[in-house]
C-alpha cells in the first residue's frame, strides 16, 4: 500500500528546518516560553513536569549511592574564584556579578544603583559551586574518618550565554551538581566513574536516549579538572549533545580551598575531589531524540501523564454516564504499576471537542491517548492510539478499538513497549550515522561537506596529541566547525595512523558538530 500524504500538526518539519522545528515543538507542546529576560525561559507545567520526573528518578539514584543533598548560596564571593586560576579563566566571560545592594531614584523616573551601596567585594551569581562547596568542605573535613564526603545539590545556575536556545543553552538553567571529597585518587576515580555510569544508564533506561560515555580530550576538560568524562547523545540532525559530565578534580580545588585532613599516620593531606552534573539540557535532548513532525514523543518513564482519557462529550444528558464510565476506567488504570510506580493517568474533562484536545496531547507526546464516546461506554469499549505509532499507512490516525478489559490488561505492557521502541529507534538511527571509514583529513572534510544534510559522527583513531600539537588539531577541526566529543569507554584499540599527526593511533575518538 502506498503511504498516504499525512498532514502534520507542526507548522514546520524536521527536514525543512530542524532549528525552527525544535522551537515549534517547545511552543506547540507547551514546554516553555520566553520570559522577557534575554536567555531566560519560563518552564511551563508539561516541561517542568518532565523535569520533576527527571529530578525524582535521578535523586533516588543519587541517594542510593550514599550521597546526601545539601544547599549552598546563590551568591559566591569573587575572591573564591580567584583562588583557582584555571577555574576563574574558564568561567570569567560567563559570570553575572552583583556589585551593589540598593537602588535609588535617578531623578528621571527611573532607578540606578546607589553609589553609597557598593559592596566591599563583588558577588558572583552561581555559575557552578566548586569554590563555595570547597570552602564548606574545608570546614567539615578534619580527619580521614570524615571521608569520603558525598554531597549533592539541586539548584539553578547562571552563565551569561551570548547565543541562547531553550533548554540547550540558557543564561539560567536548573541542574543537580554532585561534589565529593576522597582520601586518594583511586577512591575519587571510582566515584567519578560511578556518576558517569549513573548518567549513562539513566539516559538509556529512563530517557530512552542512547549515549556514548567516555573521557573528553584535554582541551574539553572542565576548567581546573584533571579528567572530564561525558555522555554524548546524537540528535536527529546528526549533531552531538553533551548530556552529562563527571569530573575528577584531583587536589586542585582542595589546595585552593584548603581541604586537608589528618591521615591515619597523623599527616596533613590534601583531599581528592570530584564534581558531576546534569541539567534541564536533558529535556532538549529528549525533544531532539524522540520528537517527530507532530510534536514531542515523551518516553513513558518521564511523561507527567502516561495515559490520557478523552471523553467525547456532547453537552447533553448522556455526558454523565460517559464521564462515570471514563472515571471508573481512570481509577482502574491508576491502580496498575509500571516501572515500579503507579500508572499516571488523566481524565481530561475540559469542555471542547475531543479531536481538538487530542492534538494538544499528541503535541505533548502522551504515550497512550484514549478517545471514548457514548457508544464505547455502552459497549464496554475503548479506542486507543500509541503516540509512537500515530499514523496508519492510509494517512489516518491509528486508533485501535478494543474491549475495555483487554486494554486494561495490556496497558502496562504497552507503556513498556513504547519505552523500548523509542530507545530502539534512536539507537538504530545513531548507529547508522556513525561513519568509521574516514582515514584522513580530506575524508573528514568531505563527510561534513555543506551539501550533506544531517551528517552524523565520525569515529577514527588518533595519537592523543597534547600541548601545541593538540592546539593545532583543535584549529583544524574548528575550521570545519567540528569538535572531539569523547573517547568511547572500552572501544577497541584502533589501527593505522592518526590523520592529524601521522603518528600511530592509540585511541578511538568521536568527531561531530555539536550543540
Amino acid at each position: 500500500m502506498t503511504q498516504a500524504k499525512i498532514r502534520h500538526a507542526l507548522p514546520v518539519t524536521r527536514e525543512e528546518d530542524f532549528a525552527q522545528w525544535y522551537q515549534a515543538v517547545i511552543s506547540e507542546a507547551e514546554l516553555a516560553e520566553e520570559s522577557g529576560v534575554r536567555g531566560c525561559m519560563v518552564i511551563k507545567p508539561w516541561g517542568y513536569g518532565i523535569w520533576e520526573r527527571i529530578q525524582k528518578l535521578m535523586d533516588a539514584r543519587i541517594k542510593e549511592a550514599g550521597v546526601e543533598n545539601c544547599y549552598f548560596p546563590l551568591f559566591i564571593p569573587l575572591s573564591y574564584f580567584a583562588k583557582e586560576a584555571d577555574h576563574v579563566e574558564g568561567f570569567a566571560k560567563e559570570m553575572a556579578v552583583v556589585t551593589h545592594h540598593r537602588l535609588i531614584a535617578d531623578g528621571k523616573g527611573g532607578l540606578i544603583p546607589d553609589p553609597e551601596a557598593k559592596l566591599e567585594e563583588p558577588l558572583v551569581v552561581r555559575p557552578t559551586s566548586e569554590t563555595v562547596i570547597g570552602a564548606a568542605m574545608a570546614r567539615w573535613i578534619q580527619s580521614w574518618r570524615d571521608l569520603p564526603l558525598l554531597t549533592n545539590q539541586w539548584a539553578n545556575v547562571v552563565r551569561w550565554e551570548m547565543r541562547t536556545r531553550m533548554f540547550l543553552r540558557t543564561s539560567e538553567f536548573l541542574w543537580q551538581e554532585g561534589h565529593t571529597a576522597h582520601a586518594d585518587e583511586a577512591d575519587a576515580m571510582v566515584e567519578t566513574l560511578r556518576a558517569l555510569e549513573m548518567y549513562r544508564s539513566f539516559a538509556e533506561d529512563v530517557l530512552a536516549m542512547p549515549v556514548i560515555a567516555g573521557p573528553k580530550p584535554e582541551n574539553e576538560r572542565f576548567p581546573g579538572a584533571v579528567e572530564t568524562f561525558s555522555i554524548e547523545a546524537m540528535m536527529q540532525d546528526g549533531k552531538a549533545l553533551q548530556a552529562g559530565t563527571s569530573h575528577y578534580l584531583g587536589t586542585t580545588f582542595a589546595e585552593a580551598a584548603g581541604i586537608r585532613y589528618q591521615d591515619k599516620e597523623g599527616q596533613q593531606t590534601l583531599a581528592h575531589t570530584t564534581s558531576w552534573g546534569v541539567s534541564t539540557r536533558m529535556i532538549g535532548g529528549v525533544i531532539m531524540t524522540h520528537g517527530d513532525d507532530d510534536g514531542l514523543r515523551t518516553p513513558p518513564q518521564v511523561a507527567p501523564q502516561q495515559i490520557v482519557i478523552l471523553p467525547m462529550l456532547r453537552d447533553n444528558d448522556e455526558d454523565e454516564a460517559l464521564l462515570t464510565y471514563c472515571d471508573a476506567l481512570r481509577k482502574e488504570l491508576a491502580s496498575l504499576s509500571v516501572f515500579d510506580e503507579r500508572v499516571r493517568v488523566l481524565l481530561d474533562k475540559r469542555p471542547g471537542k475531543a479531536t481538538q484536545k487530542r492534538w494538544a496531547w499528541v503535541k505533548k507526546g502522551v504515550p497512550l491517548i484514549l478517545e471514548i464516546g457514548g457508544r464505547d461506554a455502552a459497549g464496554g469499549q475503548v479506542s486507543v492510539v500509541r503516540r509512537d505509532r500515530l499514523w496508519r499507512e492510509d494517512g489516518k490516525v491509528n486508533f485501535v478499538g478494543q474491549p475495555r478489559e483487554a486494554f486494561v490488561a495490556a496497558a502496562v505492557g504497552e507503556l513498556e513497549a513504547v519505552q523500548s521502541a523509542l530507545h530502539a529507534e534512536a539507537t538504530a538511527r545513531r548507529d547508522a550515522q556513525i561513519e568509521t571509514g574516514v582515514s584522513d583529513l580530506a575524508g573528514l572534510a568531505a563527510y561534513f561537506a555543506e551539501d550533506r544534510k544531517f551528517p552524523g559522527w565520525v569515529q577514527l583513531g588518533w595519537s592523543r596529541p597534547t600541548g601545541p600539537a593538540l592546539d593545532a588539531v583543535v584549529e583544524q577541526l574548528k575550521a570545519l566547525k567540528l569538535t572531539i566529543r569523547n573517547t568511547p569507554l572500552n572501544a577497541p584499540a584502533p589501527g593505522g595512523t592518526c590523520p592529524f599527526t601521522g603518528e600511530p593511533a592509540v585511541e578511538t575518538i568521536l568527531i561531530a558538530r555539536s550543540y
